[in-house]
């Protein structure tokens, strides 16, 4: 892993954790079978790999880890920085989407058939949120941009 970029070892995170994630599936099973007849896979061997698995994910985890807190951005702070700006941007994003959509009655019909029921308000200014939400949407793909590029530019630290 000598010479590798931090986009490259994040990929290669995502599969042992995918690799990981079916080995435990294959495990369970594989842990129990019928009197008489085999099992499907070696457990124990099967055990033994998700070990290994376990292994170099910890290692890339570690490693992704301090790359990401060493590696400084032109914006100022550390990738580390831009992943929590970006993580909370779309905690609000969403929030905010969900906040108008919500005011606004979507997925509820507006109309009333008779004058007698009651009519439903907005409590909240749906056209600001959108704006807000549209701001939050383009600082986050700014903010994912800059992750992205970051990511193919950073070797990977030991």
């Amino acid at each position: 892993m000598v010479g590798m970029k931090l986009a490259e070892a994040l990929a290669l995170r995502a599969d042992a954790a995918r690799r990981a994630e079916q080995l435990r599936a294959r495990i369970a099973a594989s842990a129990r079978y019928q009197e008489g007849e085999a099992p499907a896979e070696d457990a124990a061997a099967l055990l033994t790999e998700a070990g290994e698995v376990f292994g170099e994910l910890e290692s890339l985890i570690r490693r992704i880890n301090h790359t990401n807190a060493a590696t400084r951005l032109e914006t100022g702070g550390t990738l580390t920085d831009a992943l929590a700006r970006r993580d909370v941007l779309r905690l609000r994003h969403a929030t905010i989407t969900s906040a108008a959509n919500a005011a606004a009655g979507d997925g509820h019909h507006g109309f009333r058939q008779l004058r007698s029921e009651l009519k439903m308000i907005p409590a909240l200014p749906v056209a600001a949120l959108r704006v807000q939400a549209d701001d939050l949407a383009r600082q986050l793909r700014e903010v994912d941009t800059l992750i992205q590029r970051t990511n193919w530019e950073a070797d990977l630290l030991d």
